[in-house]
């Protein structure tokens, strides 16, 4: 069966269209437009005009692959940034008018079991062990789930790169009182999310979404963003330190000039590389795994049940 999957965060909006036969899926192309559709929100509490016109641009763009590549079955998933804000429907109005499909305001908890069944079923054989906490950084939110072939604990908690960069790094580089309140809040709702994840019961760390795949092509000083050679690839907890720190003290040039850096990513990467050093931080491990297959998959993989 051939179906899409249509994932729109704070920061990006992706599409996957792929052919999925019980629990093998086979991509058949793979989009992100960066659109920051949650630009603002975290002080207005609604939608800019600007952001609802770069999500419905990318919205009609999408419309046109899914055509062209004939998928029978669409679903089409709204995170954070959508959960809260007063102008929502004007979002799924515009939506449902150049798709034809009703997009789904999920909860954080759906947010992370379908992220976990997307990353773990993604990945090779024998890369991470069991139980695997998954963590996808987003744009406004952070979701944590914990479990074997199933999700046992899941929690959302409303800390992203976007987020953070927009209520406390404004600095080019930020200063240290803004890094300082970034890392008051990030650790805040760490505590949160203990309450739910037993972080010592975590055999493995695994990470999806474009902070880490980020950090690790990074680490891995890749000539270009390449997915094939982040997937499954890991960087460990004192590089993540380091790349953290190298980030914080780049100004918005430098990081723009990095090979590996989206354009979409310079002005968030700092803030997401926080958030993942704080969560290495806290739960011990010694190295988190990139999974390129994220949300997109696990959606894309309950179209055909």
């Amino acid at each position: 069966m051939r179906v899409a999957a249509i994932d729109c965060g704070t920061n990006s909006i992706r599409l996957l269209v792929a052919d999925v036969d019980g629990d093998h899926l086979s991509q058949v192309d793979r989009q992100m437009i960066i659109v920051r559709l949650g630009e603002g929100v975290d002080r207005t509490g609604a939608f800019s005009d600007a952001a609802l016109a770069r999500t419905f641009s990318a919205c009609d763009a999408y419309a046109e692959v899914i055509d062209d590549l004939d998928a029978t079955r669409v679903r089409f998933v709204a995170t954070s940034a959508s959960r809260d804000v007063s102008n929502r429907a004007a979002f799924v109005d515009g939506v449902r008018e150049r798709l034809g499909v009703e997009p789904e305001i999920i909860a954080g908890t759906e947010e992370a079991a379908l992220s976990f069944r997307g990353a773990v079923l993604g990945l090779p054989g024998g890369v991470v062990a069991s139980p695997c906490l998954v963590v996808d950084i987003g744009g406004g939110s952070t979701e944590f789930v914990l479990g074997d072939a199933e999700p046992s604990a899941a929690i959302s908690v409303d800390i992203g790169c976007v987020r953070m960069t927009e209520r406390h790094l404004h600095g080019d580089p930020p200063t240290a009182g803004q890094i300082e309140a970034t890392e008051r809040d990030i650790a805040a709702a760490l505590d949160r999310a203990g309450e739910v994840i037993d972080w010592s019961a975590a055999a493995s760390l695994v990470g999806v979404a474009g902070t880490v795949t980020t950090i690790v092509a990074l680490a891995l000083d890749l000539p270009a963003y390449d997915p094939a050679a982040i997937h499954g690839r890991s960087v460990s907890a004192p590089d993540v330190e380091d790349l953290t720190e190298q980030l914080l003290r780049m100004p918005r040039a430098e990081r723009a000039a990095l090979p590996v850096m989206h354009p979409g990513r310079v002005d968030v990467i700092a803030g997401g590389a926080m958030v993942l050093r704080a969560i290495l931080r806290r739960s011990g491990q010694g190295q988190i795994v990139a999974s390129e297959t994220d949300i997109l998959d696990g959606v894309a993989r309950t179209l055909a049940v």
